[in-house]
């Protein structure tokens, strides 16, 4: 029973790594008292010399020390160790030899030291100091497996690396010691690499589905790892698909060079349905963003939420003097706030609990904090929620943002960028609509500051983009707990398409287009191809393992009210131009006179105050004369409209 105990106590912790640090220093101090004594026996050396072994060694010791510290070579746990670690002893061992024997020979002139004492004494040290550091990790090693304390006491599970480069290798040495993931052969996607083998281990190519299988029955291999999205896209129709029918498990590890931090089963994680959507890398001029936040307070309305917290975080490597999130969710302002005391300790920020509707709360805001540059991401953005309420839909979506630009102006906020949607092109739905009479009047106060008619030197810039990936909401969460439920996962249409971009590339392209802004822009980003969705439900069903409609099936329930069936970036009379950024256009918008839009503003925001659903939506379809609603109640006003203006 104490046995057990004691076996217990030590299997469960570690080697202190200062008592390693001093281990290591004795045995290398021990060394050196070891080939000083043989230099002087095997070259006849006079023992006058002895007066220099103190000075040697107390300079040889502080080396080894100074080294051990950088490499970290006492950090290693012993029980992990493996002969890839050695190079840091042996380069802390060189460290030494160095020092010492420069100390020698500049020493020769007062105790005659020859060149061939000096390189015996080196060579002597080198061999003892190597064998004793090395060696006491070899027998701490031993007597963890013969006490059976070593961690390998279960096999762990055999896995195919997907390459043959580089970061392949890498990633196999970096799970030597892995106890759940052991490389037994690297994957080629060329015919002609079979012949060869990595690190002892087989290069294999897989024609089909049948040879692959034959070969994970045969050696028992429970998954395969890619070390980048490429090559999971590039697979998604050849080993990645014949691993997920297989039922094995497919893995992505982080991007692994020769010099890169270690890995553990810990950094590897499940393929995503977002990895197969991946795209090229959004490129930005980080420097020109740098530049153009640096120093300056901001301000982030509906911060808290998936596009405005992303917004933060990036915002927070800028060296913005101060960030001021300002959101009416109190739990979910809690969790960034304390996201970014753990993630940001140095950075400046204030979470202010507020709703943009309030003018009386955004008008102490900007009192106090004065920000320089504003995003506007507070928004209601559930399609089918802003039918069933659309008056509410107007009082955020529309009145927040009159006010919010309002007190820019009035404030000499340096710009505003306003979040908007795809679905404010040609809006089918009443949150479009709302999010489109948004950028109408931003645009409209934007134009009337160039013509004079408003005092005022804010320049205002509206950005547009399509579906972002695991945003709060979005399909892709709900698709996955449909998944885990057993299904069925529910599709609204078999041809609807959408486009996805994932947050943090969203509101890198936000950001560069911050910086981009003359006054008055709307910017629209390439989000890519469109996606059907039953595609995209097939998907997410075969990465979980599953077989679509065998394991878990599909439903069509219809399209909701004010759904399209595919999305667009633009209008049909709107023309893109090119900016310094490819994934970037502006777009050439029907302008609208301030002056003139005002009254209609005045007049929805006062039907929608007092619940007059019908005539706030017939106002929207006026100002907003592309809105025509699909699969909605509201389509009887498209009629009606369509009467008043014939006659």
């Amino acid at each position: 029973m104490i046995k057990k105990k004691v076996l217990d106590y030590f299997k469960s912790r570690y080697v202190n790594n200062r008592i390693v640090l001093l281990i290591d220093s004795c045995l290398s101090l021990l060394a050196v008292v070891i080939a000083y004594f043989l230099m002087l026996w095997v070259t006849g050396a006079e023992h006058e010399l002895l007066n220099v072994l103190f000075p040697v060694m107390a300079l040889g010791g502080l080396t080894w020390v100074l080294v051990s510290l950088f490499l970290k070579v006492h950090k290693h746990v012993i029980r992990y160790f493996t002969f890839g670690n050695i190079w840091r002893i042996f380069i802390g061992l060189l460290s030494q030899a160095f020092v010492m024997g420069g100390m020698m020979s500049s020493l020769a002139h007062w105790y005659y030291y020859s060149p061939t004492q000096v390189i015996t004494f080196l060579l002597f040290f080198f061999v003892f100091g190597g064998f004793g550091i090395v060696g006491i990790r070899l027998v701490m090693i031993w007597a963890y497996s013969l006490l059976g304390l070593n961690v390998r006491t279960v096999e762990p599970d055999h896995y195919l690396a997907f390459g043959t480069d580089a970061r392949c290798v890498s990633l196999d040495m970096r799970l030597k010691t892995s106890t759940h993931f052991k490389i037994v052969g690297f994957v080629s996607d060329t015919k002609d690499d079979r012949a060869l083998t990595i690190s002892g281990k087989p290069v294999l190519y897989f024609a089909n589905i049948h040879h692959f299988k034959e070969y994970v029955d045969i050696h028992g291999i429970k998954g395969i790892i890619f070390v980048d999205q490429d090559s999971v896209i590039k697979e998604a129709e050849h080993i990645l698909s014949f691993s997920q029918k297989l039922g094995l498990k497919t893995m992505i590890a982080p991007t692994l060079t020769d010099g890169g931090t270690e890995v553990s089963h810990r950094h590897i994680r499940d393929i995503k349905i977002e990895d197969l959507l991946g795209r090229d890398e959004i490129e930005v001029d980080l420097n020109r963003i740098i530049a153009s936040f640096n120093g300056k307070t901001v301000l982030v309305t509906g911060a808290a939420g998936s596009i405005g917290s992303e917004l933060v975080r990036q915002l927070a490597g800028f060296g913005v003097k101060h960030i001021v999130l300002f959101d009416n969710g109190e739990t979910a302002m809690h969790n960034l706030r304390l996201e970014l005391e753990r993630s940001f300790p140095k950075l400046a920020f204030t979470p202010v609990i507020g709703d943009v509707r309030v003018a009386n709360k955004l008008t102490k805001v900007f009192e106090e904090f004065h920000p320089q540059v504003v995003f506007h991401a507070a928004a209601y953005k559930h399609v089918p929620l802003m039918e069933e309420n659309p008056c509410e839909s107007i009082d955020v979506n529309v009145k927040g943002t009159r006010l919010l630009a309002d007190m820019c102006v009035k404030y000499e906020v340096e710009s505003m960028v306003m979040v908007s949607t795809d679905k404010a092109v040609n809006p089918t739905n009443v949150m479009g609509a709302s999010k489109r009479l948004a950028e109408i009047y931003v645009q409209s106060l934007g134009l009337a500051i160039e013509k004079g008619k408003v005092k005022g030197k804010t320049k205002f810039v509206t950005t547009r983009f399509g579906n972002v990936l695991g945003s709060n909401g979005s399909v892709i969460p709900f698709f996955r707990k449909q998944i885990a439920m057993g299904g069925p996962v529910t599709v609204t249409h078999p041809e609807i398409t959408r486009f996805f971009m994932t947050i943090p590339e969203a509101c890198r392209l936000v950001l560069e287009a911050a910086t981009m802004c003359k006054g008055n822009d709307i910017f629209v980003f390439d989000m890519g191809k469109s996606v059907k969705i039953v595609d995209l439900a097939k998907r997410m069903i075969k990465l979980a393992g599953f077989v679509p409609e065998k394991d878990i099936k599909i439903e069509y329930i219809g399209l909701r009210p004010g759904e399209k069936l595919y999305e667009e970036v633009l209008a049909t009379k709107e023309v893109d131009l090119a900016t310094s950024n490819q994934k970037i256009q502006h777009a050439r918008v029907r302008q609208y006179d301030r002056e003139a839009i005002i009254p209609q503003y005045d007049q929805l925001q006062e039907m929608a105050a007092q619940m007059n659903v019908d005539q706030t939506v017939s106002l929207m379809k006026q100002i907003v004369p592309e809105f025509s609603s699909k699969n909605s109640v509201f389509e009887k006003l498209d009629d009606k409209n369509a009467k008043v203006t014939h006659e």
